[in-house]
């Protein structure tokens, strides 16, 4: 099968073949994850969800130096919150994020560029993370503006690295580099920049040769043993949404717009080293 692309405003989805799907963030400059995100997200999700032949999805993206960014900061913010709750029972982008590592398709993402807030959360959602040793950098950054991350970081990041290493990332709010990303357990791997789509394209291909019942189930039988319950991710989103109106949260992150912030330039290329500057 050839493989056929359907385009939508900042998401593009290429099916490689009826069991490998790619997923493509593409809202330049920066890749801001905002309503319109989230709303064209929604589809795409309910869409697999819905497909008895998809086996595999990759998230990757087309914005040079970006894979997914933070919250758009210029969106209206109510737009976000009044969205309805998903099928989950959780607000619009942690029902996302659950409903990702629940489906019953493998999921992988593919971590070139920055993957700072939403980015960092969608890949915590996947079943696998690749970054590329050159040019991936990961990061919880809400704690440097004064926020708490929405999209359940302090949910899952523990069960992945421990909790003192959790706390790091965290607390810190620095940017991780790939090597170190993949020894704390933060992505599966790092790999050279120049074998990173081969790789990911010949495992996710693997995948999609499989028995989609087996993938499902040995994936349901993980997620029963290793995933946080809902009450922990919906307890996050809450502590985020009272974070956001703090006047401490809002002086920083003007200060943080007085620098450059949520605009193409060095603020948003090193978040983690402008962070310390804003107090």
């Amino acid at each position: 099968m050839n493989a056929t692309t359907k385009t939508t405003t900042q998401i593009r989805v290429t099916r490689r073949s009826a069991a490998y799907w790619r997923i493509t963030f593409d809202n330049p400059p920066l890749n801001v994850m905002g309503p319109q995100f989230v709303r064209e997200m929604r589809d795409i999700v309910t869409a697999v969800e819905a497909d008895k032949n998809v086996k595999v999805i990759v998230f990757d993206s087309a914005v040079e130096g970006f894979f997914l960014n933070h919250s758009d900061f210029l969106a209206d913010f109510k737009e976000l919150t009044d969205m309805p709750q998903g099928p989950t029972g959780l607000e619009a982008w942690p029902d996302l994020l659950v409903r990702i590592t629940r489906m019953p398709v493998a999921s992988i993402a593919l971590i070139r560029g920055r993957a700072t807030g939403n980015g960092s959360e969608i890949s915590l959602a996947c079943d696998m993370s690749f970054a590329s040793r050159e040019k991936a950098r990961l990061s919880q950054w809400e704690v440097g503006v004064g926020l708490v991350a929405g999209g359940g970081p302090m949910a899952r990041l523990p069960g992945l690295m421990g909790r003192q290493r959790a706390l790091e990332v965290l607390l810190s709010s620095d940017d991780i580099d790939a090597d170190l990303a993949a020894a704390y357990g933060y992505v599966n791997r790092s790999l050279p920049d120049a074998q990173l789509d081969g790789f990911v394209d010949a495992l996710a291909n693997r995948i999609a040769s499989f028995d989609k019942w087996a993938i499902a189930n040995t994936k349901r039988l993980v997620n029963a043993a290793s995933l946080p319950p809902d009450v922990e991710i919906a307890a996050g989103w809450e502590a985020c949404m009272a974070s956001v109106t703090r006047p401490a949260a809002q002086d920083r992150i003007k200060a943080f717009f007085e620098q450059g912030f949520h605009r193409p330039g060095d603020a948003e290329d090193h978040i983690g080293s402008y962070l310390p500057r804003l107090g």
